[in-house]
Order: C-alpha cells, then structure tokens, then sequence
C-alpha cells in the first residue's frame, strides 16, 4: 500500500509541475503550449488571488468589491472576458510572442531578449466596415499568421475568414512585420476585414471605454549600466474593479488620495515543503461500509433436481422508441395546456372582476334611482301635507297655486267643449266654486293665524325669560340671571296663569288680585283700564254670573295685560325682541309710503325698489291675480346658501340675494331649464358654482339637476370638458346676470375688476312680469 501511495504522490506532483510550466507560457500568438481546460484546473494558483468569501472584511476606508466582479487580481483576468480595444497582454507578455520554446528557463535569458526580433511594435488594426480600431502590442518577428491567430482568438472568428491588408495591398501571411518595414518600438496602422462578413461579421467583444487613456504608451526607462531604454507599455482594462486599497484626506482641502494598484503579477509564494495542492485536500474521503436490507430478496432458477413454475411468470416486451423530437413535442403539448389552463383561469378571474364591478355599479345606478324616487315620494307627501294641513304663507301660496291650475284645466276644459249659453253657465258655476274654495281656505287660514298668535306670543314670553347664556373656555354651559329676566318670568308666569282655564272661582279671583296689584306699581292709561277690566270681572263673579258671558271681558284682560308686558317701560327684557325700537328718533330715516295700501312701513317691509308695492300687497296680489308658488325658489335659495357656506364660511352673495332675485335668476336668465338636458322641475334643480375655484355669484354659477351637480363639481377645468357652443351660451347669460344684478348697490361691489366684452345688439334685458303666470311663462319661454 505505501508504495501504490508513493506512486500516487508523484504522479500528482508531476502533473502540478506541468499546469506550471503551461502557466507560465501564454503566447499570444499561438506558439506556446495549450492551457488546460477550466475544470482541470487548480481553483486559485500561487499568483492569483483568494475569491471574495474569503477575503478579508473592508475596513470604513475601503470599498467593498461588486457582486458581478469575477475573483481575478489585477495582474490576470480570462481570455474570453477581453474586449477588442484593451490591450490584451503587458510589454513582458508581449516579448514572449516569439517563436521560442516552451521552456520558461529560456525564455527568460538575457541574449535572447536582446534581439531585434524580440522587440515589440504598436499594431493598430482597423475592423472593415464598422470602424473599430484594436490595439495590440506585437513582436515583429512574428509572422502575419501568427497575427492573424492571435486577432482571430480576440474576436472569436476563424482565423481562415481575416483578411490584412497595409496601404490598401493584402499582406502576405509569412511575411513578418519586421519585413515590411516595421522597426521596433514603432506603430503601424493595418486594415482587417472579413471573407464571410455575414456569417462572421467582425464585431468588438464590448464598446470601448469611456476613459480616454491611450492602448499603448511609450517609457524611457534607465537600466543598471545607466542607458536610456523605451519600452512599449499596454494599457490593460480588466473587466472586474481593482482592489480598493485605501488612501488618505487632506485636513485642510479635504481632498481624497486613493492607493494605486499595482499591474504586474504577485510573487510567487516559497515552497515551505507541506503539499498544498494536492488530491487528499481537495476531495472528499471515501468509506465503505455494508448494510444489510430489511427484505431479504432472493432469485431461484430451475435446475437439476429443482423444478420452478413459469405459471405466474410475465412476459415484459419492450414499447415504442420515444425520441428527442417526440419528448420535447410532448412536453411543448404538455406546457401549451398549462398555459390553456392558465391563461383560462386568468380569463376567469378578469371576467369575474368584471362582473363584480358591473353589478356594483348596477347596485350603486338602482340605489341613485331608488333615492331618487324617494326623495320625489318625500316631496309628494311633504306637498301633499301643506295642501291638507297648511300652516305657513307658503302653504297657502302653494293651495292657491294648485286652486289656480284646477281653474286653468276646467276653464280650457269648458272653452273646448261647450259653445254659447252653456260655456256661459259652466264658467259660472266654475266662479261659484273657485269662491266657495277661496272662501274655504280663508276660514283655514285665520284659524291657523289665531294658532300661529298664541305660538308667537309663547315664543316672545319664553325668548324674554331666557337667562343670558355663553360657553366657557373649558366648554361649559353658563347661565346668568338678571333683574330684566327675573321681571319677565314672573310677567310670563302671570300671563299663563290668567290664560289657564277652566279654573275654579277662587283660583280666579285670587289670580286676578296678583294681577291688580301688580299692575298698580305704575299709574297710566293701560294701568287704570286694566284694573277697571278686573274690577269688573270681580263683581261679576260675586254676582254669579256664568262663565260663558266672561269669556269676552276675560280676552280683554289677556290682550291688555300682554300690551304691557310688550311695554319696555315695565318690561325691560322685551325691548330687544320688538321689531318697533324704543326711540321715535331711529324711524326718522326708516319709514317709507307705500301708494296701494296706503301706509307708512319700515324699509324691511318693501322688496326691491322703495316705489314698489309693500310685502303684504305683494302678497294680496299674487293670491287674487297669478298665484305663483315659489317654494321651489325658496328651496333652490336655501340649498345654494348652505352649500356655500359648507365650502366658504366667508360667503356672502348667496345671503344678499332675496326670493325675487333668485326668482329673476331662475326663470329670466336660465328660463327654468337645466342647463345641459333642459329639465324643468324645479323641485331638483340645483344652482352651482361654473368655476369651482371662484365663489359663488350670479355671473359664476349654472342651473343643473342633482345627478348633474356631482358630475359638473368633478370637472377641474370647464374649458376642456364643455365645448365651445356650450361656453359661449352660459356665458351670455353669466352677461345677463351681470347686467341686471349691477344695479343692487349690495352686489355691484362684488362685481369683478374686469368687465365682460360687450355682446352688442343681442344682449338684451328681460324684466320679469308679476300680471300673470302664463304671461311669465311664455315671456320666460321667448
């Protein structure tokens, strides 16, 4: 055994001797041995360096190395991995190009390195037709074919398909560069093309560097007998990053000086005698051990003396020949189906999602309208419920609406139907019925007053009772009393007590005698009719007269005693609820004529120019003449002014404009008629902003329905959205607007900076018409 070990240990050391000597012979032009294949290879030589993993940590002032770079020093990098305008070898390589022998010994002595042939030349070779140069440093005494062997390797093509030529002539391939003239430490500059350009275009290996330091430089050395030498330097350009070897900074400048790499191959290591490389190192150790199978197994032929049934034998025959084309059609079928399924799974889920997003906007399309057919049921049941149970001016306005369109109806009904004495007859019965309605509805409307009479009283007696209230600064309610409020709660307790009934006599008579007395304190003309009224009403009771023929002497006392608790002289507390101030002197520039009703009224009681009628005359007119409803005006305003504040808490158009202003906007301007589909129910249009980024202003607004106005308040730019028909028009009325609301000082300094371009002859002023509805209509219509 030891001598096989021995014999083992020698063959291995001559194998390492050999990969040396192949090492240390690389010869670009061809004539040096091959190198071994990349697998039989040592992993790192004595001249190479360490992979990555096990080099040692950078420290803060080193960088650490890429993860693409390949674990080759400076001085050594692969063949394959050289691009066509790097050098590919040191002046020292270069110099072994020749053709020398093998032996490293030789080629290291110093005659042989003295030789013209020896010497090396810059070769610039010019790739046909792209335009690339290589630069290659070359011993001239080296063939053309060597030449070509070594450009032919560097550009992965056959060396049979280069053509060389020097001046336009094609050079002979056992010429040498020394015989064409090249002289040593020179340059040339060649030109090299392709035989087969299509199949074996040349092509450089990678683009150039983006540095601009040449392939070649020429160094004068000076050798140890004091004699000037140049020598022909290649510029290499690995493709891995140089090692960072640190540097230092500067303290004052702050400048970085980083440690240059050296170029030249390490030194080789000393033989310290312990085999290093070797086979026992770098495999793995073998061990043989038997084991035994759970299932003996065992195999019994027939022989002499033993007989074995073939009963259950079976006999196996071999089946079709698959080949490589057949498997990879197969699997090619097999992966197709994969995709089939896949992509249909794919298929699935996009559809699916479709699907999910078509019924949520489905549900979201039914829940829209199914709200929206609510809020029209809620608007029938709300309008519905002012018909049957009026309470408000706008309540009857709206049943004196609805009796107007039911005369209309049965007044064109008659017109159509009946001629002569029987259409007379029929419109008056038609009167007799509107009078008897109108009738109906006046009676409702003064039961409905005298109700609204006692809320009001019971709001101005609670509003003058209430204790002064604000928050604190930790958000607490506080509450004060006063001398005005204490006044007005006894007053209001009285007040409520006199209006209790039914109540027994001496209930009455004892709250009657609280009330004499304390209308007594001040002595004038209510004061003394006061108590005369209760007087009277005591001796009345003494004398037991019924309580159905007091009930007229008991509401004088009512009405008299809240006349004085209405009076701020007794009352204080009531001075800031009354609507008449205190002082004569504030109505001297306050109180104006109005010519139909003939009264003398507070500015707040006109609307629009003081030469107009009052409020209550407009009001009698509207229910004997047109009967307009405008809720839906109303609705329109309240709606604007609450949108705007939500958005600008500083807005003040919207709260200037009245319902006649709104009204004109509404059926003069905008012709009661969505902007965009011409809708004319004026339950759902709605006024919003046309340039979202302005406030609100008749100029800066359009009229739209609701499903519009989510729709519209989205558009971030008007002008790219509408076109330019549709701009123009509401600009013409934003012109209108503008004209007619100019002349409201109120609004006129909210008017902008800029004026609008004059629209000429067709800007043309409507004023609206109060004679009749369907007078306003067709003139809204035109």
């Amino acid at each position: 055994m030891s001598e096989l070990r021995e014999k083992e240990e020698q063959e291995v050391k001559e194998e390492e001797e050999e990969e040396e000597n192949t090492e240390t012979n690389p010869q670009p032009g061809g004539s040096g041995a091959e190198e071994p294949p990349e697998d039989d290879r040592e992993p790192w030589s004595d001249a190479q360096e360490p992979p990555e993993d096990d080099r040692e940590p950078w420290s803060d002032a080193q960088e650490p190395p890429e993860g693409d770079r390949e674990p080759w020093s400076d001085a050594q990098e692969p063949q394959a991995a050289r691009s066509t305008s790097d050098v590919q070898q040191d002046a020292e390589e270069a110099e072994t190009q020749t053709d020398l022998p093998d032996n490293t010994e030789q080629l290291r002595e110093p005659q042989r390195a003295e030789h013209v042939g020896n010497s090396t030349a810059t070769v610039k070779v010019v790739l046909v037709p792209e335009g690339d140069v290589m630069t290659v440093a070359f011993a001239i005494g080296l063939s053309i074919q060597e030449l070509k062997r070594h450009l032919a390797s560097e550009l992965r093509v056959p060396a049979e398909v280069l053509k060389l030529s020097l001046d336009g002539r094609l050079v002979d391939e056992q010429h040498s560069l020394m015989e064409l003239g090249v002289r040593p430490h020179d340059s040339t500059r060649m030109q090299m093309s392709s035989t087969d350009p299509n199949t074996h275009p040349l092509r450089p290996l990678r683009p150039p560097e983006r540095d601009n330091m040449p392939d070649v430089i020429t160094v004068r050395v000076q050798t140890d007998d004091g004699v000037f030498q140049e020598v022909v330097v290649e510029i290499e350009r690995p493709l891995q990053q140089k090692a960072y070897l640190g540097g230092y900074r500067h303290r004052l400048t702050g400048a970085e000086y980083h440690h240059a790499a050296v170029q030249t191959p390490p030194k080789k290591r000393p033989d310290r005698g312990v085999v290093v490389f070797s086979r026992d190192t770098q495999t793995v150790k073998l061990k043989s051990q038997a084991q035994q199978c759970p299932v003996s197994v065992y195999t019994q032929m027939t022989s002499v003396g033993c007989f074995i049934s073939c009963m259950k034998d079976k006999l196996v025959a071999p089946g079709n020949y698959i080949t490589a084309d057949e498997c990879h059609d197969r699997r090619l079928r097999a992966v197709i189906r994969l995709q089939a399924f896949a992509r249909r799974w794919l298929a699935q889920q996009a559809v699916e999602r479709l699907r999910r997003e078509r019924n949520r906007r489905l549900a979201w399309m039914e829940m829209q309208e199914r709200r929206r057919k609510e809020d029209r049921e809620e608007q029938l049941r709300d309008r519905r419920h002012r018909w049957m149970n009026p309470q408000r001016k706008e309540d009857f306005n709206l049943l004196y609406h609805a009796l107007e369109k039911w005369r209309r109806e049965e007044e064109q009904r008659i017109n159509s139907s009946l001629r002569a004495a029987e259409r007379k007859a029929a419109l008056c019965s038609l009167l007799e019925q509107e009078t008897q309605l109108i009738a109906t509805i006046g009676r409702h409307h003064i039961a409905v007053q005298n109700n609204n009479y006692d809320k009001a009283v019971k709001t101005l007696l609670d509003k003058s009772a209430a204790p002064h209230q604000w928050r604190a600064a930790d958000g607490r309610l506080i509450e004060m009393e006063s001398e005005h409020t204490i006044r007005a709660r006894e007053l209001q307790d009285l007040y409520n007590s006199i209006k209790l009934s039914p109540v027994s006599q001496e209930q009455r008579l004892q709250v009657l005698m609280t009330l004499k007395h304390t209308v007594k304190v001040h002595e004038c003309q209510l004061t003394r009719e006061l108590v005369d009224l209760i007087d009277r009403e005591v001796d009345l009771m003494t004398r037991e007269v019924q309580v159905f023929y007091l009930k007229g002497l008991r509401k004088r006392i009512s009405t008299l005693f809240l006349q004085y608790i209405k009076t701020p002289a007794f009352n204080p507390g009531v001075a800031k609820l009354l609507k008449v101030p205190q002082y004569p002197s504030e109505l001297k520039n306050d109180m104006f004529f109005c010519h139909r009703c003939n009264r003398y009224l507070r500015s707040a009681d006109f609307r629009g120019p003081l030469r107009a009628p009052c409020l209550d005359c407009t009001r009698l007119d509207n229910i004997a003449r047109s009967r307009n409803d405008f809720s839906c005006v109303k609705n329109i305003l309240r709606r604007l002014r609450a949108d705007e504040q939500r958005l600008n808490e500083d807005a003040k158009i919207p709260f200037l404009l009245q319902v006649e202003d709104m009204r004109y906007l509404v059926e003069v301007v905008w012709a009661s008629h969505s902007a965009l589909h011409a809708g004319s129910d004026l339950c759902d249009l709605v006024f919003v902003r046309w340039d979202r980024r302005r406030d609100w202003s008749p100029w800066n607004c359009i009229l739209l329905s609701r499903e519009e106005t989510s729709a519209h308040l989205e558009v971030e730019d008007v002008h790219k959205v509408y076109k330019a028909t549709f701009i123009s028009r509401i600009e013409h009325k934003h012109a209108l607007a503008r004209r007619h609301f100019s002349h409201i000082p109120a609004i006129a300094e909210y008017l902008d900076s800029q004026p609008p371009a004059a629209l000429g002859n067709q800007l043309i002023s409507k004023p609206i018409t109060m004679a009749t509805s369907k007078h306003a209509t067709d003139t809204a219509t035109r």
